[in-house]
Protein backbone atom coordinates (compact mmCIF):
# COMPACT_ATOMS: atom_id res chain seq x y z
CA UNK A 1 0.00 0.00 0.00
CA UNK A 2 1.24 3.48 -0.80
CA UNK A 3 0.98 5.95 2.07
CA UNK A 4 2.12 9.55 2.47
CA UNK A 5 4.17 10.55 5.48
CA UNK A 6 4.12 14.23 6.43
CA UNK A 7 7.21 15.21 8.39
CA UNK A 8 7.67 17.76 11.14
CA UNK A 9 9.83 20.65 9.92
CA UNK A 10 12.73 19.61 12.17
CA UNK A 11 12.85 16.20 10.47
CA UNK A 12 12.94 17.48 6.89
CA UNK A 13 16.71 17.93 7.00
CA UNK A 14 16.96 14.12 6.82
CA UNK A 15 14.87 13.94 3.62
CA UNK A 16 16.60 16.65 1.63
CA UNK A 17 13.95 19.17 2.68
CA UNK A 18 10.95 17.11 1.62
CA UNK A 19 7.79 17.81 3.60
CA UNK A 20 5.99 14.70 2.36
CA UNK A 21 7.42 11.30 1.45
CA UNK A 22 5.54 8.41 -0.13
CA UNK A 23 6.23 5.00 1.40
CA UNK A 24 4.91 1.44 1.32
CA UNK A 25 3.64 -0.75 4.13
CA UNK A 26 0.77 -2.61 5.73
CA UNK A 27 1.08 -0.91 9.13
CA UNK A 28 2.34 2.41 10.45
CA UNK A 29 5.47 0.59 11.65
CA UNK A 30 6.08 -0.89 8.18
CA UNK A 31 5.74 2.58 6.68
CA UNK A 32 8.24 4.06 9.13
CA UNK A 33 10.70 1.25 8.34
CA UNK A 34 10.35 2.03 4.63
CA UNK A 35 10.88 5.73 5.36
CA UNK A 36 14.07 4.95 7.29
CA UNK A 37 15.30 2.62 4.56
CA UNK A 38 15.22 5.55 2.13
CA UNK A 39 16.25 8.21 4.68
CA UNK A 40 18.48 6.45 7.26
CA UNK A 41 19.20 9.59 9.28
CA UNK A 42 15.63 9.49 10.57
CA UNK A 43 16.20 6.16 12.33
CA UNK A 44 17.98 7.65 15.35
CA UNK A 45 15.50 10.51 15.51
CA UNK A 46 12.31 8.46 15.40
CA UNK A 47 13.43 5.46 17.49
CA UNK A 48 15.42 5.00 20.68
CA UNK A 49 18.33 2.51 20.89
CA UNK A 50 15.94 -0.30 21.92
CA UNK A 51 13.82 0.17 18.79
CA UNK A 52 10.90 1.83 20.55
CA UNK A 53 9.33 4.97 19.16
CA UNK A 54 11.04 8.04 20.63
CA UNK A 55 8.93 9.40 23.50
CA UNK A 56 8.95 12.88 21.91
CA UNK A 57 7.39 11.60 18.67
CA UNK A 58 3.64 11.45 18.18
CA UNK A 59 2.06 9.71 15.20
CA UNK A 60 -1.23 10.67 13.60
CA UNK A 61 -3.00 8.53 11.04
CA UNK A 62 -5.40 10.52 8.86
CA UNK A 63 -5.34 13.39 11.37
CA UNK A 64 -6.27 11.18 14.36
CA UNK A 65 -3.85 10.11 17.07
CA UNK A 66 -2.58 6.61 16.39
CA UNK A 67 -1.84 6.04 20.09
CA UNK A 68 -1.73 3.44 21.62
CA UNK A 69 0.07 0.78 19.61
CA UNK A 70 0.69 3.26 16.83
CA UNK A 71 3.24 1.06 15.08
CA UNK A 72 0.71 -1.77 14.72
CA UNK A 73 -2.08 0.35 13.21
CA UNK A 74 -3.03 -0.92 9.75
CA UNK A 75 -2.88 1.49 6.83
CA UNK A 76 -4.62 1.62 3.47
CA UNK A 77 -3.54 3.13 0.16
CA UNK A 78 -4.03 6.87 0.26
CA UNK A 79 -3.71 7.16 4.04
CA UNK A 80 -1.58 9.92 5.52
CA UNK A 81 0.74 9.58 8.47
CA UNK A 82 1.82 12.73 10.27
CA UNK A 83 4.93 12.65 12.40
CA UNK A 84 4.90 15.37 15.03
CA UNK A 85 7.40 16.39 17.65
CA UNK A 86 6.02 17.09 21.12
CA UNK A 87 7.65 20.18 22.55
CA UNK A 88 6.95 22.12 25.69
CA UNK A 89 8.22 25.31 27.16
CA UNK A 90 7.96 28.94 26.35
Amino acid sequence: MRVKINLHKTHRQYTGGLETVEVAGQTVGDCLKDLIQHHPGLGDVLFDPTGKLNHLIEIYLNMESAWPDELKKPVQSGDEIHITLMLSGG
